[in-house]
């Protein structure tokens, strides 16, 4: 089968427990305000590559992953692309190659079931943690989101929420409460990551002639983002 790929990133140490092979894929159906990547939202760009190429590919940095690493999918929104995701890491299973997913979880079909299945990890972003800001700066509603995590508990896929800190507006202690608490509600749930928003993609948008929304919000201090961790 084949993936619309947007890059790669052969070791990777942000997205997933130890040394990753990261497949960032084409394609997004949100406008998160925050985004970094707007050039992964158009379906129509990227490279196809087949799930068999990219498998060949992961396995040349085997020795690196150890005991804890492996390949981490990315986006974009993989969901968007399911199916393939899914055959992609079958094949890294067959190889003994450990399975991550980084994904917004608002999407919810067979096809996502089935890649739920055969992943290790999921790296759920929580974005913000009441529906208003959800529907004002993501462009859909938490519910599906919540539902996607009851499904990963179901199916008893190990978790971690994500969460970007944006001042002004999700960087509260009643926020973090939210998150500790979806995160408390979920047995599967095992760690929970504060990220601080920057601003560094403001070029992408520039290059891009868009207007990145989030330009005039500061990024959080290293003192906020301690703060905030130490409410987890």
């Amino acid at each position: 089968m084949m993936l619309k790929v947007h890059s790669i990133q052969s070791l990777g140490t942000l997205d997933g427990p130890g040394i990753r092979f990261v497949v960032f894929l084409q394609g997004c159906h949100l406008r998160c305000k925050c985004c970094h990547n707007p050039d992964t939202w158009d379906m129509g760009a990227g490279k196809e590559m087949t799930t068999a190429e990219l498998a060949e590919r992961v396995a040349r940095y085997r020795e690196y992953f150890g005991r804890d690493g492996g390949i981490t999918v990315s986006g974009g929104e993989p969901l968007l692309q399911a199916e393939a995701v899914a055959q992609l890491f079958e094949l890294c299973h067959q190889g003994g190659i450990n399975t991550c997913l980084d994904t917004s979880g608002s999407i919810m079909n067979s096809r996502v079931k089935k890649l739920l299945s055969v992943t290790d990890r999921v790296l759920l972003d929580i974005k913000y943690t009441n529906d208003q800001e959800y529907v004002e700066n993501v462009g859909c509603h938490m519910k599906p989101v919540l539902d996607f995590l009851q499904v990963l508990e179901d199916m008893d896929v190990p978790t971690t929420l994500r969460q970007v800190i944006i001042p002004s507006i999700n960087d509260s202690a009643q926020n973090v409460h939210c998150l500790r608490e979806i995160r408390d509600a979920h047995r599967n749930v095992d760690s929970v990551e504060l990220l601080a928003f920057r601003k560094l993609c403001q070029t992408k948008y520039q290059s891009m002639n868009m207007p990145f929304p989030f330009a005039h919000i500061p990024e959080p201090t290293q003192d906020i983002m301690d703060k905030l961790t130490a409410l987890l």
